[in-house]
């Protein structure tokens, strides 16, 4: 399959996305919450995704809290900073459940992965803030841990983000370009230990890195690095799983040039998946720019599930639900 993620406009396709879903450098689809009226629509829409490409990497960001783009008929995820805080014995027990629920919600709709969980620290960040599962390397790799062995268990990958870590840095990179002006060593023994510690215990099957540029380290954006993604990431760290752009829409990203240069650059800085969302003239541009002999495998991101209603009329479902009803009520 292609390298590059489309988003869609609206409840069903149009006729110019299905010529795009069918183009050989498009790989896979982001969801938002402009394409969810209800899970009888989304099926329907999966459903005509698979029948134009059956092979698409169908994906969504489905954290909780703020970012859950279906809501309703879905379970009212807590955001994980909520969770995080939580002091009672049952915290790691219901970080796993969350992690479950949310995957097997969208594993029922035929909907392979979440872009989760979120890696970085709760520093201070405009943009990370209750996403975060903590303030401390050790928290957010205990809290993480169990949401991911929650997603595992009802067979979703995990995608960790935003490499090497968004959350000490302020500035949204969804507005502007955030610059990071601390030095390796410290990023090193700091935010990028969860990615480090995760990594090596072979919990993590994707990684989305940060579109900040760490001044110190290199002039590039880390998502647009080769530094990072190559040497550090693949290299240091020995990550073996596929990388995702983020938004290269983002203002972020525009420090390096126009769309199609931004999709060229992420890929030659080790980038295997490109995201572009909400510009549809952009997405165009980097799809007819890129050769379409480009090609990634898909297969370790596949969601493994019993598709259809299997999961959420399961005894598993009504309890791990019922357990975060309950902590939602508290």
């Amino acid at each position: 399959m292609g390298p590059f993620i489309l988003d869609l406009h609206s409840y069903e396709l149009d006729g110019e996305e299905r010529e795009l879903l069918a183009h050989p450098t498009v790989g896979g689809v982001i969801f938002f919450s402009r394409n969810y009226h209800d899970k009888a629509q989304l099926a329907a829409l999966v459903k005509s995704i698979r029948a134009v490409n059956p092979g698409l990497l169908l994906t969504v960001d489905h954290e909780g809290g703020r970012v859950q783009r279906f809501r309703n008929e879905f379970f009212p995820l807590p955001a994980p900073g909520l969770l995080a805080q939580h002091n009672g014995k049952d915290r790691l027990s219901l970080l796993e459940d969350a992690g479950w629920l949310m995957a097997a919600e969208l594993l029922a709709l035929d909907i392979d992965l979440s872009f989760a969980p979120v890696l970085d620290l709760e520093r201070g960040s405009e943009v990370i803030g209750d996403r975060s599962f903590g303030q401390d390397p050790e928290q957010v790799i205990e809290h993480t841990g169990a949401y991911i062995k929650g997603m595992h268990n009802a067979g979703m990958a995990a995608v960790a983000k935003h490499f090497p870590g968004h959350g000490s840095v302020r500035a949204d990179s969804h507005k502007e370009s955030p610059i990071d002006e601390r030095d390796f060593h410290t990023i090193a023994e700091l935010d990028m230990v969860p990615f480090k510690t995760l990594i090596s215990q072979d919990l993590v099957q994707g990684i989305m890195p940060a579109h900040v540029i760490y001044a110190a380290v290199d002039a590039n954006p880390a998502g647009f690095s080769e530094f990072w993604l190559k040497q550090v990431l693949r290299q240091q760290l020995g990550f073996k799983g596929l990388i995702f752009s983020d938004d290269l829409t983002m203002e972020g990203a525009a420090v390096v040039g126009g769309y199609a240069q931004r999709a060229h650059s992420a890929l030659q800085a080790g980038c295997d998946l490109l995201l572009a969302c909400n510009h549809r003239k952009g997405a165009i541009e980097i799809i007819e720019s890129l050769a379409h002999d480009l090609s990634c495998d898909f297969s370790a991101l596949r969601g493994s599930a019993a598709k259809g209603g299997d999961i959420i009329r399961s005894a598993q479902w009504r309890a791990a639900s019922e357990r975060m009803q309950r902590f939602l009520d508290r």
